[in-house]
């Protein structure tokens, strides 16, 4: 009997001194996992980088990589740039060579795309104008006045506009290459990666690139931190923006400012999304009905619930539990 395998197809990681090294290794682990899982040879990665032979991360260590210019793109190929150092990226930019390369590559590969702020590469090669792209949520606003042509999702992990793909900060490589393996070999074979991989869940890439309440604990000294301790226990309960005020010492006014400073969002809308944030836990961990979910969770009733799934994820309640339920 003859068996005929998937067609191989190269994975070109463009990388640099100074690039951010889980941009690289993270998808890399996913595509060679997928050989793996699959016992074919599915993907052929490369670490490639323009003018360099061995590229110093920002971690420190060094890696060895092929000479992009001698890298013709294929219909077949997969290309991503990794994100780095500011100043790395800005040396990037400044390579005539490096934008023509990606100018020919995106006419040919089948997809093209970016792991955190190497979107700033490709925007400046003029490969995001018109899309709707996903960024680090740190580097959104700088993203958007360079490039005002590039419509920013700050909320996305990962962003498909076509053939173009990109992913938001650092370890969201690893959930867009998982996408991209399912695009290609289905999802059974994406999930046996992600298992492999140790993954707690698949994150879809409409999922929130972070928590609010992460955030805003990152320091004790925060005000927002016992505003979220707060928020968090008595979410069944009315909250206003004075409340919030009042719990974090400062006027509203302040904490309106500080919120927009510190989280991008209003203090209404982290309450939303705290709220949101509770739901998701219940929705995953437990059958109860999304009448009880909602009461406890302060919406009121399942349609309000429904509507802020709506803006903060964009996928309905019973969607979302279809999806991340471990039953």
């Amino acid at each position: 009997m003859i068996y005929f395998l998937p067609m191989r197809s190269r994975v070109i990681l463009i990388g640099y001194s100074g690039a951010e090294a889980l941009d690289l290794f993270g998808p890399a682990d996913v595509f060679s996992g997928a050989n793996e899982r699959a016992e074919a040879p599915l993907y052929d990665v490369i670490i490639a980088a323009l003018d360099e032979h061995e590229c110093k991360l920002s971690c420190g260590p060094s890696v060895v990589a092929r000479d992009l210019a001698t890298i013709r793109p294929q219909p077949t190929d997969t290309v991503l740039v990794a994100g780095g150092a500011d100043a790395s990226i800005a040396a990037m930019i400044a390579k005539p060579a490096l934008m023509a390369w990606l100018d020919r590559a995106e006419r040919v590969v089948r997809r093209i795309g970016s792991v955190c702020d190497g979107a700033f590469i490709l925007a400046h090669a003029g490969l995001l104008d018109g899309h709707r792209i996903a960024t680090h949520w740190s580097s959104a606003d700088r993203l958007t006045r360079a490039y005002p042509m590039v419509s920013v999702d700050r909320e996305a992990i990962f962003v498909r506009d076509g053939k173009l793909w990109t992913s938001a900060g650092v370890s969201t490589g690893i959930d867009m290459a998982l996408a991209i393996v399912e695009d290609d070999h289905g999802r059974q074979l994406a999930d046996s990666v992600a298992a492999h991989l140790v993954l707690y869940v698949r994150r879809p890439g409409f999922q929130s690139q972070f928590s609010e309440a992460l955030v805003a604990q990152t320091s004790s000294s925060d005000p927002l931190g016992p505003v979220v301790m707060w928020v968090r226990a008595n979410l069944r309960a009315p909250i206003d923006v004075a409340k919030l005020a009042r719990c974090a010492g400062m006027s509203v006014r302040s904490l309106h400012r500080h919120c927009l400073e510190v989280i991008d969002t209003t203090p209404a809308k982290l309450v939303e999304k705290l709220r949101v944030e509770h739901a998701r836990t219940l929705l995953t961990t437990t059958q109860l009905g999304t009448k009880t979910i909602a009461a406890r969770c302060g919406f009121g009733s399942p349609a309000r619930m429904a509507r802020a799934f709506d803006r903060t994820l964009g996928v309905a309640p019973t969607a979302y539990r279809m999806m991340f339920s471990a039953a």
